[in-house]
């Protein structure tokens, strides 16, 4: 059985810096392809960021680019997203998601306000 557990979610000040971390488990997470998405009510999902199973090739949304980073430790079955200098714009639902069978996590709220 896929799960993907996200967390790191809360409220944090504009400026301010949050860790997000997805644990997976029920498949080879090491040899896929994973993805952060967001989404905030009445929108559709946005896509976030990118990372290759190796972890060396990744994209990100233009505006978070320089200000979120995505990495993974494959050992560990965990994918990350770094995020600095918060925007009241980044404020959604973080999700983590498989792209290979479409799974997603239950998603973390990221807050930034004053």
């Amino acid at each position: 059985q896929v799960e993907l557990v996200e967390s790191g979610g809360g409220v944090v000040q504009p400026g301010g810096s949050l860790r997000l971390t997805c644990v997976a488990s029920g498949f080879n997470f090491s040899r896929e392809l994973m993805r952060w998405y967001r989404q905030t009510p009445g929108t559709s999902r946005e896509f976030v960021a990118a990372i290759s199973y190796t972890g060396e090739d990744t994209g990100y949304l233009d505006s978070v680019k320089g200000r979120f980073t995505i990495s993974r430790d494959n050992a560990n079955n965990t994918l990350y997203l770094e995020m600095h200098s918060l925007k009241p714009e980044d404020t959604a639902v973080y999700y983590c998601m498989r792209p290979r069978l479409g799974h997603w996590g239950q998603g973390t709220q990221v807050t930034v306000a004053t």
